[in-house]
């Protein structure tokens, strides 16, 4: 009898459209939906209009609005106003503001097991918990994507995380098990792995608790998270009325994983991820005690009807408690669904009565839209990143950490241990849920689509051009970087930053403003150069910005210890090279101002050849390494991706071979699940 084949293997061969599942090699997969957000869709949804195509040809696209939602000018009206028009002429589904976060809102609406979901925003792998392969991306790889084309990358690794026994609930939580992978993988510790969650205590696990671990999974740097569907799934499709998206998948029988993880639930304590990184991860009684000013609760995890039930019945317990009067606390539900669901139970009543601030059902303070922390003070959320100066306020220090940790800790104003507490109070029953709800803000793409005018306000800015590849390249390192450069730090987050997402000239003046303030006017001065980073270069989103705003201040190359799997794909989209040290001691000898040389560039890359040659300053010589497919070598030499395809589509070749490896548009493939039927 044969080894069976792992859930993520059956999707992954289900929807295969080019090259061979190995680890690390090279593939094409046919895409069955895709997301973007509206902090990522403009610039998306330009490079799409680049492409020529009238309509999107995969089965669904949804835009969502609920990042860029604070409307100081035009700038967000503006954009929401253009993606709207821009949906609606292309066939996509359009989300209103204030409807419901991306993830949590595709979850309840559209996640259907077997299918392989795109998205330009890293939390994409939260549907995961559904079942589908989801996966987060560029906002240019969705805008291809969407085109009929396949999505590109290295074939992943599948870890096996077995769960046994269960939660001591309500003290620890589903945020624990993720917290807990955290602590012993770290934030580098999932490149290149999709994680496939088996074993007994899946089934304990509600569906927005495996989205809680299915969310976080891309703190890992992981491709994405995989829950199979079971009785949980069928009942949370039944609660949503799309009962006839259930569909029965498992892993097989002997099937093997390229490597497990154990994890028995009822070992776990609630756990606490101190600044500035989701791995820097202690159990809740090393913290407990600390001082702390602000408690935000909800955004795109924790913020289901249970997430937000907890901290109401602790504050309605023992006769009506109330928030510390040092704290300032937030709750945001998930979406306006769960929003009419706490207000029917009376959790609503509850929070407000008991001092918290309802937000809407939006990212909100998630990403640094409001409610920024005071300076030299701790906030305590139950968000999924805590990398410095995402809040807003440059100096802040987040503590990460599950509902149950946060709701006790409202009370006094420190963090707290639940266990400490007591009994646990009685929560309000949920009611009914009322998918209706996010159904009437969700707007179905228009059918005479040609007749449509598409607004573009005054902050709407096209995507900066892009130069061929030339023989040699040449630059002065204009910075020098250590471990862990996130793409907020590249792009901020942030109310005044992210307004710009439209307006590529205008976001690049805050590229790294905090790790070198000095680094922008450098590289204007010299006219471009190269920056100099170390290992996980471009952790965290897959904000594309993080790219195209060093390619607009000149930037041609970027070399580093390692690279996050998404930016490092940015990165050559947009035809900026992406190099490794040979020898990561190498690092060490780059200085700002030095001039780094690679003089057979071109050469090299067309020859295939595994290193590449570097000079400094003319005098000394390294090698630098590349993992660059034979396709996204043809990409650099045409200076992007857009720019490839355009050439393809006119029959130029690039002359590096394999041309148009994995670009054949889906057309009739479109929307097959794992069975390979169309729905």
């Amino acid at each position: 009898m044969g080894i069976g084949e792992n859930l993520t293997r059956q999707i992954l061969a289900a929807h295969l459209a080019d090259g061979e599942l190995t680890p690390g090699s090279a593939i094409g997969l046919r895409v069955d939906q895709t997301l973007l957000q509206d902090a990522t869709g403009t610039m998306a949804f330009m490079q799409f209009e680049q492409l020529g195509v009238d309509r999107v040809r995969v089965e669904r696209a949804v835009q969502y609005v609920d990042h860029n939602v604070v409307a100081l000018d035009h700038k967000n009206p503006d954009d929401h106003r253009f993606l709207r028009g821009l949906a609606a002429r292309h066939g996509v589904h359009f989300s209103r503001p204030g409807n419901g976060i991306s993830h949590y809102v595709h979850l309840e609406r559209f996640g259907r097991p077997g299918d392989v979901l795109i998205g330009a925003d890293s939390h994409t792998t939260t549907g995961g918990a559904l079942a589908m392969l989801s996966i987060g991306a560029g906002g240019l790889d969705v805008a291809v994507v969407m085109g009929g084309h396949a999505f590109e990358l290295a074939c992943p690794e599948v870890v096996e995380v077995q769960l046994e026994g269960e939660l001591a609930r309500p003290w620890v939580q589903a945020k624990d098990v993720i917290l807990e992978l955290l602590r012993r993988l770290s934030v580098r510790g999932g490149k290149g792995r999709v994680f496939e969650f088996t074993g007994p205590g899946t089934a304990s696990l509600s569906v927005p608790e495996r989205g809680t671990i299915a969310n976080m999974i891309a703190e890992l740097g992981a491709t994405s998270a995989l829950f199979a569907p079971d009785e949980r799934t069928r009942e949370w499709l039944c609660r949503q009325g799309r009962e006839e998206d259930m569909r029965e998948l498992a892993a097989e029988d002997g099937c093997e994983y390229d490597e497990r993880v154990g994890i028995d639930l009822g070992d776990l304590g609630p756990l606490v991820a101190k600044p500035h990184s989701p791995d820097n991860v202690v159990g809740v009684e090393e913290v407990a005690g600390l001082e702390i000013a602000q408690v935000c609760m909800g955004s795109s995890v924790n913020s289901a009807y249970v997430d937000l039930a907890l901290p109401g019945a602790i504050l309605a317990d023992r006769g009506g408690q109330i928030v510390h009067p040092r704290i300032d606390a937030t709750a945001t539900p998930g979406s306006r669904q769960i929003q009419a669901a706490i207000v029917a139970a009376g959790v609503y009543t509850q929070l407000v009565a008991g001092g918290v601030r309802m937000l809407e059902p939006v990212c909100g303070p998630c990403v640094g839209m409001g409610q920024a922390p005071p300076s030299d003070a701790n906030s305590l959320r139950t968000f999924n990143r805590n990398f410095q100066g995402r809040t807003g306020t440059a100096d802040d220090s987040v503590y990460l950490c599950s509902p149950a940790v946060a709701a006790v800790s409202l009370l006094t104003g420190r963090i707290e241990d639940p266990r400490e507490y007591g009994d646990a109070p009685e929560l309000l029953a949920e009611p009914e849920l009322e998918p209706y709800v996010d159904d009437v803000h969700i707007f179905a793409p228009a059918g005479e689509s040609e007749r449509i005018e598409v607004p573009r306000g005054p902050n709407i800015k096209p995507p900066p051009e892009h130069e061929p590849l030339g023989e040699s390249l040449e630059g002065q390192i204009a910075t020098v970087q250590d471990d862990d450069v996130s793409t907020g730090d590249l792009a901020p987050d942030g109310v005044e930053v992210m307004a710009y997402r439209s307006n590529v000239p205008a976001i690049a003046e805050f590229t790294l403003r905090h790790r070198d303030p000095d680094f922008r006017g450098r590289i204007r001065e010299w006219g471009g150069g190269f920056i100099i980073g170390g290992e996980n270069y471009g952790q965290g989103s897959s904000r594309e910005h993080a790219a195209l705003a060093p390619l607009q201040l000149g930037v041609r190359a970027v070399i580093a210890k390692s690279f996050a799997r998404i930016h490092r794909r940015n990165l050559v989209a947009q035809g900026i090279v992406a190099l490794t040290f040979d020898d990561p001691a190498d690092h060490d000898r780059a200085e700002v101002g030095q001039t780094w040389a690679l003089p057979n560039l071109r050469d090299e890359l067309a020859a295939g050849a595994e290193t590449i040659t570097c000079t400094i300053d003319a005098d000394a010589e390294i090698a630098l390494r590349h993992d660059f497919t034979d396709k996204e070598r043809d990409v650099l030499q045409c200076g992007g991706l857009l720019e490839y395809l355009r050439r393809q589509a006119e029959g130029q070749g690039t002359g590096s071979g394999q041309a148009g490896e994995g670009t054949e548009p889906q057309r009739e493939e479109a929307g097959q699940g794992i069975g390979g039927r169309a729905e």
